[in-house]
């Protein structure tokens, strides 16, 4: 067994005796947690109490699945999967640097489905040379997989990385607004409902992992630069996994800081979050003149409250910065 994941386990243990709840979900990300071998991860999920029906997702890159690997997982109680496929089209998938193509993808989709696994697809648009036409072949190819769930993320330049220093890469606005566009026209006709920005399920199929996050509910993380949430304090572990474990190891504290969060800046941040989701927030969050302004970017929903137009959750933070 790796260090790192006794390290997580005994975390996992110290916080199970100091009375942590059953969880209603649980997320392996951050990374490839496929990589980790099966028994390892399997072991971390049998040390965590969970609730009956509670929704427990891996993080899978397809060039690191097997028909085994999706056995032990469901044998352990996983049943969701969340696949990096990011496009259908080889040659973007290069330009993207990913290891896998096409037919891994449908290779590690046809295996969940063999396993019973629920099943999200993750997706990237706006990549340097990526076309109209590509980006709806990713789409459609996708869709002819049938799956529960679908993440559509325009592509970011973050800093200090290769495509941050290489201005021709960096993605066109227009472009990723139109493709966001054509996104939102072919997963509703397929009915897949936007339920927050960047994401479209089937009815009964949303994340309830995410949902947690959009809710602002609590949540624990294991392992190095985890986040947790409790208690209205947010927390995150040391973020190399050499001094995780070391840490673990000497019965010391991974955590590296902390933030209480002020009830006024709590209250801000909810309306944010819910305005991205199917939600949207109470009409009087904003004033009448907004209201006004922002008529293109918002609509009506059930229960005196406002959301975003597609339009919109291609501009939020232009509304969420009105939010009061």
């Amino acid at each position: 067994m790796s260090s790192h994941t006794s390290a997580t386990l005994r975390h996992i243990a110290q916080s199970v005796e100091a009375g942590m709840p059953a969880a209603t979900s649980v997320f392996f990300g951050g990374g490839t947690p496929s990589l980790l071998p099966g028994e390892q991860l399997c072991s971390i999920v049998a040390a965590i109490p969970v609730a009956d029906g509670a929704e427990i997702t891996v993080e899978c890159n397809p060039d690191t699945v097997s028909d085994e690997l999706f056995a032990a997982y469901r044998q352990a109680g996983v049943n969701r999967i969340s696949f990096g496929v990011q496009s259908m089209v080889d040659k973007v998938l290069l330009t993207l640097g990913r290891s896998h193509n096409r037919a891994n993808a449908e290779l590690g989709v046809a295996m969940a489905k063999r396993h019973d696994l629920t099943f999200n697809l993750d997706l990237i648009y706006g990549a340097a040379g990526e076309s109209m036409a590509q980006w709806r072949s990713t789409l459609e190819q996708v869709l002819a997989l049938e799956p529960a769930h679908v993440s559509a993320y325009a592509l970011t330049v973050e800093a200090g990385t290769p495509l941050a220093d290489d201005s021709s890469r960096h993605p066109d606005d227009d472009d990723q607004a139109d493709k966001y566009l054509l996104t939102t026209e072919l997963f509703g006709a397929a009915g897949l409902h936007n339920y927050e920005i960047s994401n479209w399920a089937r009815p009964g199929f949303e994340c309830r992992h995410n949902w947690l996050y959009w809710m602002q509910g609590e949540y624990e993380g294991f392992g190095c630069a985890a986040h947790s949430h409790r208690h209205q304090r947010r927390w995150w572990n040391v973020r190399t996994p050499e001094r995780y474990v070391a840490l673990s190891e000497s019965g010391e504290s991974t955590e590296a800081a902390s933030d209480e969060i002020p009830a006024a800046e709590r209250r801000i941040e909810g309306l944010q979050l819910a305005l991205r989701t199917r939600l949207g927030v109470p009409i009087d969050s904003l004033s009448v003149g907004d209201r006004e302004e922002l008529r293109e970017l918002i609509e009506e929903r059930p229960g005196g409250h406002v959301g975003l137009t597609p339009a919109g959750r291609m501009l939020a933070n232009e509304v969420a910065i009105r939010l009061r």
